[in-house]
């Protein structure tokens, strides 16, 4: 018998209900026992009539409470297996009861290491996954947002009406309800009612995959399924120190390499049609490939080519195409741009294949303020801290992580290790870290907040950063964590136990900056330079750098890589292959930019594609030939990549010689005792008597020459190679007489017997 007491709050509780405010619907909704009797409650806005289905069995229920809720008395308690006959507008349906599935689906353990940002695979527990429960197929939705009064899901399922489906709140500020019956596929976002009343609609901060912009809604996705075939290159990448051995990286945009035009049919992976990318601001005739298609496309392309890796700058969801994929909205999910998740781990699968790595620009430093992210989230400062002054970008209109809160910290580790995890990457590449460390980044005077010592560091996001390096190489030994960090912050790639941030490269941009200045100048000029192309040595062992040329250098008026040069064009094109020489051959591990390898002539275009019709020419077909000839050499030379972090593999000859721009050196492999000699000439008069020691006698092969005529050069050169003659010069009793060609660099290796020619 239900007295009136609980009349009165069942009533309370529909009001509650119905205005979207609350936030136990569990305690009023589903089985509850009274006394001797097990009362069924379901919330059903709208419904006219409604029967409980239990047993075979129909028996009406009713709404005395509210209009409802409806309610029907059996004599024990039900399993989750009885079904609800409903009739709204006059059409009937039957359905499972959400309200029926009452247990918890975070635990207390899962619960426990979230809120203390230890839960290294909450992506397990949040978001949306289809499983069955008792048996029963559906999707179980898991959200936190702690400071919401209520969280209701919206989709298609409910016609977008948030009355129908308000969510459990559990431990910890963590939200769950079980939907029967939806699928893989569902479109659905939430509905969050802050404090104030306020009600924002929010894509899932966890959502595996979401729709193609300027659509905004989650899509439900089943992790699990794609079945992986690269066991083998998984297992031998993480049983080597990705340190010795030769990393040359194309760094690229997946939808600027090029395009294909909006009538040519897609590749596909299932058969299945699909309608072509929103085209954004491509050219009308244009269309974004898909992953399908990049994985036919890009990867014989990249192999050709000789790199061991490609890296990609963001894939994760974004909102507009024109951020290149650096202000993020969907997190765990790979752009719907290109296609599925499924099809981006094919493609991975595919580079594996061919013997390519894949790394992944990953962004936790900042997010944009889009209404469906994680701005404002549930009605209050979640993600990000509240005061601007330390909360956020201002000249990038972007929201700056809370580090401090465990479990903000918690969704960004994780998240790394969702991306090797599940989708298999080797590495990240993590943007902008210098806006990370410092609380004062881009901000005058009077516009950042101290740290607890009084000063500039972002103490709260050395330890972020310090964490998510340290939890990832417990998980990938082998895996890359690349920063690019652009101050002279210590201990970037010391290991956390020592105090260091942790990453095992960083992007050198001191070395790219005076690189850069130095080809620059004119020729003539470049004599009062010498220390802009010989400087990085003296600092190359503070840190385990990596060379990068990236997409930063050629975009807003810089010129791309080949107009940077002075000169005419013979000069620009044999310029850009000395430069390119001398990168290669230069300790540290190897980026450059998609259009450096054939000589890209325009400023990288996010909306263009790439200029393939200068492969049509010859000169540009030298680039390219000596960037394939040069990772050749690089991967066949271990005296250029494995002792990159040691003194022992760099020497230099003569660094000295500013009057004629040339400078010579050795690199060395320590374990065969083997080296390698190259010379670089770095102004546009050739020497046909220069004097170069080295440390032992015998013949030198000539392994490359960057004026061949192969690569559009003057094809001046030392016949294959020179042997050593008794003239003491730079601290040796042996020296090569050499012809220097024009802007050029030269790669000579010793041999203990010189080969004859055959025949």
């Amino acid at each position: 018998m239900t007295t009136s007491f609980e009349l009165n709050w069942i009533a309370e509780d529909g009001q509650r209900l119905a205005e979207c405010r609350h936030d136990h619907p569990f305690a009023v909704l589903g089985p509850h026992q009274h006394e001797d009797k097990w009362v069924v409650r379901s919330w059903l806005p709208e419904a006219g009539h409604v029967a409980l289905v239990l047993n075979g069995k129909s028996i009406a229920m009713g709404n005395p409470n509210h209009p409802w809720i409806f309610e029907a008395a059996i004599p024990k308690k039900p399993s989750c297996e009885y079904r609800l006959r409903v009739s709204r507008g006059g059409i009937e349906h039957e359905q499972y009861d959400p309200w029926a599935f009452r247990d918890e689906w975070t635990g207390e353990l899962d619960q426990h290491l979230f809120a203390e940002g230890n839960h290294h695979h909450i992506w397990q527990r949040m978001g949306a996954h289809p499983i069955e429960r008792f048996g029963i197929q559906g999707v179980m939705f898991c959200l936190w947002a702690p400071n919401a009064r209520s969280v209701s899901l919206l989709g298609n399922f409910n016609n977008w009406d948030g009355r129908h489906h308000p969510m459990q709140l559990r431990q910890g500020g963590i939200w769950e309800l079980f939907i029967p019956e939806i699928t893989e596929g569902e479109l659905y976002k939430y509905e969050i009612r802050g404090q104030n009343g306020h009600c924002y609609q929010k894509a899932d901060p966890y959502g595996f995959q979401h729709e193609v912009r300027p659509a905004t809604s989650s899509i439900v996705t089943k992790l699990g399924t794609y079945q992986w075939q690269d066991q083998q290159w998984i297992s031998q990448r993480d049983e080597k120190n990705p340190l010795d051995q030769p990393i040359s990286i194309y760094e690229m945009h997946l939808g600027s390499w090029t395009h294909a035009s909006v009538d040519s049919p897609f590749i596909e992976t299932n058969g299945t049609p699909r309608k072509p990318v929103p085209a954004a601001d491509l050219k009308p005739e244009a269309r974004l490939l898909t992953y399908p298609e990049l994985t036919a496309k890009l990867i014989p392309y990249v192999k050709a080519r000789g790199f061991t890796h490609i890296e990609l700058m963001p894939v994760s969801e974004h909102p507009f195409d024109g951020s290149w994929g650096y202000q993020v909205t969907g997190w765990y999910a790979p752009t719907s741009r290109y296609g599925t998740p499924d099809e981006f781990r094919a493609f991975i699968d595919e580079c594996h294949k061919e013997g390519i790595g894949v790394i992944l620009d990953w962004v936790p430093g900042h997010f944009p303020k889009d209404s469906h992210g994680l701005a404002y989230f549930d009605g209050s400062h979640l993600y990000e801290h509240s005061d601007p002054r330390i909360g956020e970008h201002k000249e990038w209109g972007t929201l700056i992580f809370n580090y401090s809160r465990n479990e903000v910290r918690n969704f960004l580790v994780a998240n790394l290790i969702y991306w090797f995890e599940q989708f298999h990457i080797d590495g990240i590449r993590v943007d902008a870290v210098a806006s990370m460390l410092y609380r004062d980044y881009l901000r005058p005077d009077g516009e950042w907040i101290a740290n607890e010592n009084g000063g500039r560091e972002n103490t709260e996001a050395v330890r972020f950063l310090q964490q998510a390096n340290h939890v990832l190489f417990q998980h990938f030994p082998g895996a890359l964590s690349i920063a690019e960090e652009s101050t002279t912050w210590p201990m970037v790639t010391q290991p956390t136990d020592s105090g260091g941030l942790g990453f095992n490269l960083k992007w050198n941009m001191g070395w790219m900056h005076d690189m850069l200045d130095y080809f620059e100048f004119d020729p003539w000029f470049r004599q009062f330079h010498q220390n802009n192309i010989t400087f990085s040595i003296w600092y190359n062992y503070t840190e385990n750098f990596m060379l990068a040329l990236s997409h930063d250098e050629v975009v807003h008026g810089k010129s791309h890589l080949l107009h940077k040069m002075p000169g005419d064009d013979w000069q620009k094109y044999a310029n850009t292959r000395a430069l390119l020489a001398y990168m290669w051959t230069h300790p540290g591990k190897k980026t450059i930019f998609m259009g450096m390898e054939f000589g890209q002539r325009s400023e990288w275009n996010v909306w263009g594609d790439l200029e393939w019709g200068l492969l049509n020419y010859e000169p540009h077909q030298g680039i390219q030939l000596l960037v394939d000839d040069l990772n050749h050499l690089y991967k066949n030379e271990p005296a250029l990549w494995k002792d990159d972090f040691d003194q022992f593999g760099f020497q230099w000859i003569d660094c000295t010689d500013n009057k004629h721009s040339i400078i010579s050196f050795m690199r060395r492999e320590s374990s065969s005792g083997k080296w390698l000699v190259i010379i670089g000439n770095f102004t546009p008069q050739s020497h046909s008597d220069y004097r170069v020691g080295v440390p032992k006698s015998g013949h030198y092969k000539e392994i490359l020459n960057t004026d061949g005529h192969r690569y559009g050069g003057s094809n001046l050169g030392n016949m294959g190679g020179k042997s050593t003659e008794d003239w003491a010069i730079h601290g040796y009793e042996q020296s090569l007489s050499l012809c220097l060609p024009p802007l050029s660099v030269l790669v000579f290796r010793h041999e203990e017997k010189r080969s004859l020619p055959s025949g």
